[in-house]
C-alpha cells in the first residue's frame, strides 16, 4: 500500500525543532449557536519569527477568498483546539493549512493519565506550566459580549480584538513552554502534526453535520411529554416492571425469574441496574433490548438538548482526544449517536442523496491479533467468524462447524472472546453471558491456551503499566501511568486495542476528508458518509478502500481489517436494529396523538 504523501513527508523530516519558514499562531472569536456552523467575528494571527501581527474584523475576513498568511507545507499553523479555528476557515471558504500544530492535543498527550491542575482549557494548560492567563471572569465577560451577536460599538470591537490577541499571546507562551517536548525528536513532532491533521478532519465533519428529518423531530418535540407516558405503557406490556413512571426492581426480578434469565448482581446482592449491564444483557437476551431503550429514554434523553441547526443538521463538538484512549467524547445529549438507538431513526438523507454507514469488522480482535503477533488469533479473525473459529481451534466444535450448526457453542465462545478484550474475569463473563462460572473458567482457560501469544503480549502491557511506564499506541498516543491514574489492570489490558482503534479511525477520517468525501461523523469504529445517489456507490468503494488502508497503517504486516457497509437512500431513514421496536412505537404514538388533536 502506498502511504499518503502527507504521512511520508512527516516521517522524512530531519530537524529536531520546528522546520518551517513561518510559524503562525492564530485565534478566532466567533458566534456559535446550537447546531449551526460558526459565524466568525474576528481573527488575530501572529508570525512568531518576524513578530508580524494581523487583526481582522468579520467584514474584512469575509472579503478574503483565502487566509491572509502562508498555509503551504513551509508554514506552521498553531492554535489551541484547532478544530474551532478550522471551522471558521470552513465558514469563510478558506483552504486549510497543510501543517497544523494543536497545543490542546499535545497538552492532552503530555498529561493523559495524570491529574491536571485546572482541566484541559487554554487557561488550564497555562496554569499547568506556571504561566499567567486572562482571568476566568474577564474571559467569561468577553465571551458573553461576543455571543450576544452584536452589533458592537467601535470600542467593543477593539476590546474583542484585544481579547483575541491576548489568547494568541497566551498560545505563543504555551508553545514556548511545550516546545522541548513537542520537538524533542523527529518522531514526536511527526506524531503531533498527525494529530493536528486530524483536527482539520474534525472541523470538516463538524461543519458537515448529520442530516435530520426535522419534520418528524418537530412532531416528537411537540408531543414529547405525552409520548413518554404512553411509551411506558406500550413497552411495559411485555415486562410489567413499571408502576406509573417508576421502575420497580422487585417486579423486574420476578420477570427475570419467570423468563429464566440470569442477571448480574452487586456485592450487596441487589440486581445490577446500570446501563452497561443492560447493554450487555440485551446482547445476550434481545427481548430485553426494548426495556433498555425505554430506561435510556426516560433517564437520559432530553429531546430539546439534541443540537440541530437551522439547516436541519445535527452538529456538536466531537471532542477529540478527550478519552484516555484518544477517542472522541461528544456530548451524549447533543449528538444523535449518543442518544438511545431508536432516536437514530431521525437520521434521513436529503432528497437525491444517500448515506452509508461503514464500520470495521471485529476491529478490536484484529488489533489484538496484529499487535500481539498471535498467528492463531489472526487466523481466527481472517475466517470472518472469530468466535466459531475459536470454538474449532479450542476443540469445542468440529472442523466445518458454522453459526447455524453450532449456535450455542458459538455464543458461549463469543462471550469469552468479547469478555477477554475488556479483561473480564470468569465470574464477570459468567454473569454477563448466563454461563455457569465453572464453564466460563474452562472456556477462559481454553482461550489462554489457544491464544497464548496474545496473552503473553497483553500481560506484558499490563506489567509495563503497573510498574509506572508509559504505554504508547502505534502512532504515539500515550498513557502516562502514575499517581492519580484512574485505571486498573483490566483497563490496561484493553487500552492498546482502544487506543489503536482510535488511531485507525483518525487515519481514515484524515484521508477521506482530504480526498473530498463528505464524512458526517465518526461513530466509535465506524464512519457515516453522505453523497448524492448517483455517486454513492463509487464513494462507498472509495471510503471502504481508505478504511482498509487505514487499518493496514495501524496493523502493519499486510494485515487488513475488513469493513461492513449499510446503505440508506432517500426517502429511507437510518434505523438501528437495536431500537427499531421503540422507533415504531414512538411514531405510532405520535400519529395517534396528532389524530386525536385534529
Amino acid at each position: 500500500m502506498n502511504r499518503p504523501d502527507a504521512i511520508r513527508s512527516l516521517e522524512d523530516q530531519r530537524s529536531p525543532r520546528l522546520p518551517f519558514h513561518e510559524i503562525w499562531v492564530i485565534d478566532f472569536e466567533f458566534v456559535a449557536n446550537g447546531g449551526n456552523t460558526p459565524l466568525p467575528v474576528c481573527m488575530v494571527a501572529k508570525e512568531i519569527n518576524s513578530q508580524r501581527t494581523i487583526r481582522l474584523w468579520c467584514d474584512e475576513l469575509m472579503a478574503l477568498d483565502r487566509a491572509p498568511f502562508d498555509t503551504s507545507p513551509n508554514a506552521l499553523f498553531v492554535a489551541y483546539f484547532a478544530s474551532a479555528e478550522l471551522g471558521c476557515f470552513n465558514a469563510l471558504g478558506w483552504r486549510h493549512p497543510e501543517r497544523i500544530l494543536d497545543l490542546f492535543t499535545e497538552f492532552r498527550a503530555e498529561t493523559n493519565g495524570h491529574r491536571t491542575l485546572a482541566g484541559n482549557s487554554l487557561i488550564g494548560a497555562l496554569q499547568h506550566y506556571g504561566l499567567s492567563a486572562v482571568a476566568a471572569e474577564e474571559k467569561d465577560d468577553t465571551r458573553t459580549l461576543i455571543m450576544g451577536g452584536g452589533p458592537w460599538s467601535a470600542q467593543e470591537r477593539n476590546a474583542i480584538l484585544d481579547y483575541c490577541q491576548s489568547d494568541v499571546a497566551s498560545t505563543e507562551r504555551l508553545l514556548n513552554a511545550m516546545l522541548d517536548c513537542i520537538a524533542a525528536t523527529n518522531q514526536r513532532l511527526g506524531w503531533a502534526l498527525l494529530r493536528g491533521r486530524y483536527m482539520a478532519a474534525v472541523a470538516c465533519m463538524e461543519t458537515n453535520g448529520i442530516a435530520i428529518d426535522t419534520e418528524t423531530f418537530g412532531r416528537l418535540l411537540a408531543e414529547w411529554n405525552e409520548i413518554k407516558t404512553r411509551l411506558i405503557s406500550a413497552v411495559d406490556e411485555d415486562f410489567g416492571v413499571y408502576e406509573l413512571r417508576t421502575f420497580k426492581q422487585d417486579r423486574f426480578e420476578r420477570y427475570l425469574t419467570e423468563n429464566d434469565i440470569a442477571w448480574p448482581r452487586l456485592e450487596s446482592g441487589a440486581l445490577s441496574l446500570d446501563d452497561e449491564t443492560f447493554r450487555q444483557q440485551a446482547k445476550l437476551h434481545p427481548k430485553i433490548a426494548p426495556l433498555r431503550q425505554l430506561r435510556q429514554t426516560l433517564g437520559q434523553l432530553r429531546l430539546n438538548d439534541l443540537s440541530v441547526g437551522d439547516d436541519g443538521r445535527n452538529r456538536t463538538l466531537l471532542s477529540p482526544f478527550r478519552s484516555k484512549t484518544g477517542r472522541n467524547q461528544p456530548s451524549n445529549s447533543k449528538f444523535i449517536f449518543g442518544a438511545p438507538a431508536w432516536l437514530r431513526g431521525l437520521i434521513k438523507p436529503p432528497p437525491g442523496h444517500g448515506l452509508a454507514y461503514l464500520d470495521w469488522k471485529s476491529q478490536e480482535i484484529a488489533i489484538a491479533a496484529a499487535l500481539s503477533g498471535d498467528g492463531n488469533l489472526r487466523a481466527a479473525y481472517e475466517t470472518g467468524d472469530p468466535y466459531m473459529s475459536f470454538a474449532i481451534q479450542a476443540g469445542l466444535a468440529p472442523k466445518g462447524a458454522t453459526k447455524q450448526s453450532h449456535e450455542d457453542v458459538r455464543n458461549r465462545c463469543k462471550a469469552i472472546v468479547l469478555g477477554v478484550q475488556y479483561g473480564m474475569s470468569a465470574k464477570s463473563i459468567a454473569h454477563n453471558s448466563g454461563l455457569h462460572i465453572a464453564e466460563a473458567r474452562e472456556l477462559l482457560l481454553r482461550h489462554r491456551e489457544t491464544f497464548h501469544v496474545f496473552w503473553e503480549w497483553a500481560n506484558q502491557n499490563v506489567q509495563t503499566a503497573l510498574i509506572g511506564q508509559t504505554l504508547f499506541s502505534r502512532y504515539g498516543w500515550p498513557l502516562h501511568v502514575g499517581v492519580g491514574t484512574k485505571l486498573n489492570d483490566r483497563s490496561f489490558l484493553n487500552w492498546p486495542m482502544q487506543a489503536n482503534g482510535a488511531e485507525m479511525m483518525r487515519f481514515a477520517c484524515m484521508m477521506a476528508t482530504e480526498t473530498g468525501l463528505k464524512l458526517c461523523a465518526p461513530i466509535h469504529d465506524g464512519l457515516l458518509l453522505e453523497a448524492s445517489i448517483d455517486k454513492l456507490e463509487q464513494q462507498i468503494d472509495q471510503l471502504k478502500a481508505i478504511m482498509m488502508d487505514a487499518s493496514e497503517l495501524v496493523l502493519g504486516g499486510g494485515f487488513v481489517c475488513g469493513v461492513d457497509v449499510e446503505v440508506i437512500k432517500y426517502p429511507e431513514r437510518f434505523i438501528d436494529r437495536r431500537g427499531v421496536g421503540i422507533w415504531e412505537r414512538v411514531t405510532q404514538l405520535t400519529e395517534e396523538l396528532e389524530s386525536a388533536r385534529a
